[in-house]
């Protein structure tokens, strides 16, 4: 009933003009406000509890995933094997090189853990410009709604920014190496020639876990009171449930 409620005092908001309009009375109503905007939380506090909880999303999921094992030792993210090569790798477990295998996938790992904190001031940019009609669709939205949010504003600069220092990573970390390796041997038991652009894997793997892991944190702020850990998260997400 209070969605529904939500709901209809937003399509009044619209019928004041378009959104540059909205965001211009957004704008000017106080941060203290307590009887302005929806439910007695203003659009300026809306906006404010969002970006909040996308802040501790993004800082929660890249401070674990830039850890060691934070996508090795993840059963969320943890970067598996593209259908192309997990034929290569059963080959080499029935040869006898099964550690070579665990050591190249381990390696992935290491490479995407390496270079997910280029993911940081990517969101923080993409959350500082958030709308307060931004917010208002995050607020109303699924689950997932401010995850989406940040999928669609940032995944393309993601890419961009991910997929050098991932390839550094891989360097780094001497997957390159373990791959090339990897590969020239099961070509050579196998009189095929299988090639894989790894770097690309890992770069979209690396944002797919990230995107997980923000996911995880907006669903436990948005279903779970306990993780609303500051009065502004409790002020604004509330009106949600």
């Amino acid at each position: 009933m209070k969605k529904i409620l939500l709901s209809l005092s937003f399509a009044s908001l619209f019928l004041l003009g378009g959104c540059t309009e909205l965001q211009q009375i957004a704008s000017q109503i106080p941060a203290d406000t307590s009887t302005a905007g929806i439910g007695g939380v203003s659009s300026v506090r809306i906006s404010q509890g969002l970006k909040q909880a996308l802040e501790f999303g993004v800082q929660d999921g890249v401070q674990k995933l830039g850890q060691k094992d934070g996508f090795f030792g993840n059963s969320l993210t943890k970067i598996l094997l593209p259908q192309e090569l997990q034929k290569v790798d059963k080959t080499l477990r029935d040869i006898g090189l099964g550690s070579l295998a665990d050591e190249g996938l381990k390696l992935l790992n290491r490479a995407a853990e390496d270079a997910v904190t280029e993911a940081a001031p990517i969101f923080t940019n993409a959350i500082t410009s958030m709308s307060f009609n931004d917010a208002k669709g995050i607020l109303l939205g699924g689950d997932n709604a401010a995850t989406s949010y940040l999928q669609n504003r940032t995944s393309n600069q993601l890419f961009t920014a991910f997929q050098p220092k991932v390839e550094n990573s891989l360097g780094k970390v001497g997957a390159d190496k373990i791959w090339e390796q990897i590969i020239t041997r099961y070509n050579t038991f196998t009189g095929q020639s299988i090639t894989t652009d790894l770097n690309a894997y890992v770069t979209q793997q690396a944002i797919n876990g990230v995107f997980k892991m923000v996911a995880e944190k907006e669903q436990g702020i948005r279903n779970n009171i306990g993780l609303r850990t500051t009065p502004l998260l409790q002020e604004v997400f509330r009106l949600q449930d």
